[in-house]
């Protein structure tokens, strides 16, 4: 099934629809998209190690899921089926999934793939481990949110730079 992701401009007016397939490039236009940090009752982070074979970033430890809202869909609901995508993780395993920050960048990994996308942030939670899609995701963990504060200043280009730069943003919120 082909994905579309939603173009905007720098004030988040949709401007177009493409191929998800086909955005990502070296100057990929700038696109919807979400970030979401889900939590388990004991306060812990549910990591993800993003699949060797993605496009962008491949290989590197994130924030639980993150993905691009399809066309007039919200970002709660496509984090939820992202999840669902992704981690094998149903509605019923999920709670209270709210926006807490707007955030925006533009980064280029190691092949040179651009990520340009306006990201709110989302927070959830859930007690159900996961069972990943291994086209999506190489490993997953939970970890205490101050570990992985420490973890991502020990070692930071082990993790996504948004993860870094949201975590950041939201340690506050948390």
């Amino acid at each position: 099934m082909e994905e579309f992701v939603v173009l905007v401009d720098d004030k988040n007016n949709e401007i177009g629809t493409a191929l998800k397939d086909a955005v990502h490039t070296t100057d990929t236009p700038l696109h919807r998209g979400f970030s979401l940090f889900l939590f388990n009752s004991k306060k812990e982070l549910l990591l993800t190690k993003r699949s060797s074979k993605k496009k962008t970033f491949p290989g590197v430890w994130t924030n639980t899921v993150c993905g691009h809202p399809a066309p007039g869909e919200g970002v709660t609901e496509a984090a939820k089926r992202r999840l669902d995508v992704e981690l094998g993780l149903k509605t019923y395993d999920i709670r209270d999934i709210k926006e807490v920050a707007p955030y925006r960048y533009r980064f280029t990994d190691s092949n040179g793939i651009v990520e340009n996308e306006i990201c709110p942030v989302l927070v959830g939670y859930c007690d159900t481990d996961p069972k990943p899609d291994p086209k999506e995701v190489d490993a997953w963990k939970w970890m205490k949110w101050e570990e992985f504060l420490e973890e991502i200043k020990k070692n930071p280009n082990v993790y996504s730079p948004w993860c870094r730069e949201e975590a950041a943003l939201i340690t506050p919120l948390i």
